[in-house]
Parts: C-alpha cells; structure tokens; sequence
C-alpha cells in the first residue's frame, strides 16, 4: 500500500486542486482577459504583466500535472484490484482457462486481442450449440466493448 502523503503535501495537493478547478472556470478566463486589458488600460508596463502570467502559467501548469498525477496513481490502484478480482473469477470458475489470469502483465497487444477473437468464437460455438443465438450475440458485444475500453 502507498505511504499516506505528509502533512504538507496534503495542503499543497488541496490548494492546487482548488486553484486549478477556479483556473479552470471560463468566468475566471473572462477575468484573466479582463485583467490584462486593464492593466495596459491604466498604463503599467507590460514587464510586469509579462513575468505575473509567466509565473501564473508554469504554477498552473504545475498543478494541473500534479492533479493529473493523483488521479493516474488512483487509476492504476483501481486498475491493479480489478485484474486481482478478475484472476481470482478465473480462478475459481472450473470451465475458464487459468492460463488468462495475468496475461495484461505477460502477452503485447496483439496476442490479447488474438485471445478476445477466440473468446468470440467459442460464445458463437457454445450459443449454437445450446440454440441461444440471441444471448451468444450479446455476449459477443460484451466482448468487444470491453476489448474497444468502453
């Protein structure tokens, strides 16, 4: 399990989530648009205004990656349980070949789609074997959606 954050990386994670969502408002676009006309407007150099949007831009880009970082390692914590659930169904189901559990680790792309075709052509084998046309069709798009990431 991941080591809880310290104290101070919690504040700076909560204060970048904040203020990115707050950047991210088309109201505060308007605002930033706004500013930047007024300050030529009232006639102050552009120097200032130059290096306060340079500073404003890397920090929010800086947030923004590190919000997107946060939600990849969650990502990928959700992604880890369910292949371990996955495994253990294929385990524990005495017709499915154990041979599957793990193979996102151990086979490249083209193999594991290989194995979703075979997987098709055994629905569509077993649904005319028990008649049941109408189910091996839906298992069959059930198959590809999750092969498709949808």
């Amino acid at each position: 399990m991941a080591e809880p954050k310290n104290r101070l990386v919690q504040i700076g994670d909560r204060v970048s989530d904040s203020f990115s969502r707050l950047f991210a408002h088309a109201a505060m676009q308007i605002a930033v648009i706004i500013f930047c006309v007024a300050w030529f407007w009232l006639g102050f150099h552009a120097d200032g205004l130059t290096a306060a949007l340079s500073i404003l831009a890397i920090t929010l880009t800086q947030m923004v990656l590190n919000g997107q970082y946060d939600r990849e390692v969650e990502a990928r914590r959700r992604d880890v349980a369910m292949h371990a659930k996955l495994d253990e169904l294929i385990h524990a189901t005495k017709r499915a070949r154990d041979e599957l559990a793990g193979i996102e680790e151990e086979l490249d792309e083209k193999e594991i789609r290989e194995l979703r075709e075979e997987a098709k052509e055994l629905v569509e084998a077993a649904a005319v074997r028990t008649n049941d046309i109408a189910d091996g069709e839906k298992a069959k798009r059930a198959i590809e959606q999750v092969g498709d990431g949808r």
